[in-house]
């Protein structure tokens, strides 16, 4: 048997292990999710308007009907935010959002 041909037939057999989902070294996120840097993160549609969220990225109010990216730490579902999906995007470039009371002074 040729190196070429040993690799494809390990290659299928790969595919079919991960087809028929015996592989279980392979953590997968269920359907519709991913894991991005230790958060697990499901792209929604927004079809439920009338809620609103406060995006933790740029502290604005994000309308429940718009698309948007719901992301929380692995193993802590209860910990979920709801991002706007430029601020998702851009997070690691953003420093730690500041929030002040209404009556603060602005700088000091």
């Amino acid at each position: 048997m040729s190196g070429g041909s040993r690799r494809a037939a390990m290659r299928a057999a790969a595919r079919e292990r991960l087809r028929s989902g015996d592989d279980e070294s392979i953590p997968r996120a269920p359907a519709g999710e991913s894991v991005e840097d230790g958060h697990v993160v499901r792209r929604v549609a927004g079809s439920a308007p009338g809620r609103s969220y406060r995006c933790p990225g740029c502290d604005h109010e994000l309308d429940g009907g718009t698309p948007h990216v719901v992301a929380w730490p692995e193993g802590r579902s209860d910990d979920r935010r709801h991002w706007h999906t430029a601020c998702w995007s851009a997070r690691g470039r953003r420093g730690v959002k500041v929030h002040r009371s209404k009556n603060a002074p602005r700088y000091g």
